[in-house]
């Protein structure tokens, strides 16, 4: 059985989840967001590219049994689907914002009757719905921060990454819904059905998710300073010694994360470290 994958088809998600298939092994060997259909380097596996919003459905009605989407697209559209791993790309927070100018500095200052623009209703909807404000919502297709600047509503609710738009159009953040970023989805009758190729999938993509935060530090350090070099250096099993032979001198070698490498290198070296290497690490199985 061939298992379809629905991909963005445009957008700020498109490019980081084809190069997350790419560096996975899974890659596309023909086709494009301009055409439906791509096949990949696994013979019963292929890519569909949609309108990212559209994926949730998608998968829930089983037209694709695997899909690459945000959280908050699948928290909106209340369809039937298992997110079964989060794919570290596209983090945003979902917030309530208001201008600064107004006298609305945190939830508790909101009133019944007041207006919310959103290209989220059902969240929105749900979110005072749970806090017992009764308010009108106004679904916008875009440019949602612009409405309580000209006028139309006294709140939004939006994504925000860095909040830079915000506060451009002088809005401030009152309280933050949920954090969120892209996931990959199952339909989950095709969870079952297909548990083995899903699952190799998954490993697959999470492997080169585990593997990019981390580098492979690689050292040649004198037999005497190996203790000292050990008690600096992590690992994810902590690391590796071996012998050079011919010399007295010693192989280590670890997995770290990349914000540390930095001063992890300066700490070897001032321990009598030599012949450092810093390498990039593809993927990482456990």
């Amino acid at each position: 059985m061939t298992i379809r994958l629905a991909i963005p088809n445009k957008g700020r998600l498109y490019e980081p989840a084809v190069e997350l298939l790419e560096d996975s092994g899974i890659g596309l060997s023909n086709g494009g967001p301009r055409q439906l259909f791509a096949e990949t380097n696994i013979p019963d596996l292929e890519v569909i590219f949609v309108r990212t919003q559209d994926i949730p459905s998608i998968v829930e009605t089983g037209a694709a049994e695997l899909g690459i989407t945000g959280h908050d697209l699948v928290l909106e559209s209340e369809c039937d689907v298992e997110e079964i791993l989060d794919l570290g790309f596209g983090k945003a927070s979902m917030v309530v914002a208001a201008r600064e100018s107004s006298k609305i500095d945190s939830i508790e200052d909101l009133e019944d009757g007041m207006e919310v623009a959103t290209e989220f209703p059902n969240l929105t909807r749900d979110y005072f719905e749970e806090r017992g404000i009764d308010v009108r919502i106004t679904e916008v297709s875009g440019a949602t921060e612009i409405t309580p600047f000209i006028g139309v509503v006294d709140l939004i609710v939006d994504l925000t990454s860095t909040g830079t738009t915000l506060r451009s159009h002088s809005l401030e953040v009152i309280e933050t819904v949920f954090e969120t970023s892209v996931r990959l989805i199952a339909n989950p009758q095709s969870l079952e059905k297909e548990k083995d190729m899903i699952s190799e999938i998954r490993m697959a993509l999470e492997s080169v998710i585990q593997a990019r935060p981390r580098k492979l530090v690689m050292m040649n350090v004198p037999e005497d300073k190996v203790a000292a070099i050990k008690n600096v250096m992590p690992g994810m099993s902590g690391p590796s010694v071996s012998k050079v032979e011919g010399t007295n001198l010693m192989a280590v070698q670890a997995v770290v994360q990349a914000s540390d490498v930095y001063e992890l290198v300066n700490s070897v070296k001032e321990e009598g470290a030599r012949d450092v290497l810093v390498i990039p690490i593809e993927r990482v199985i456990p």
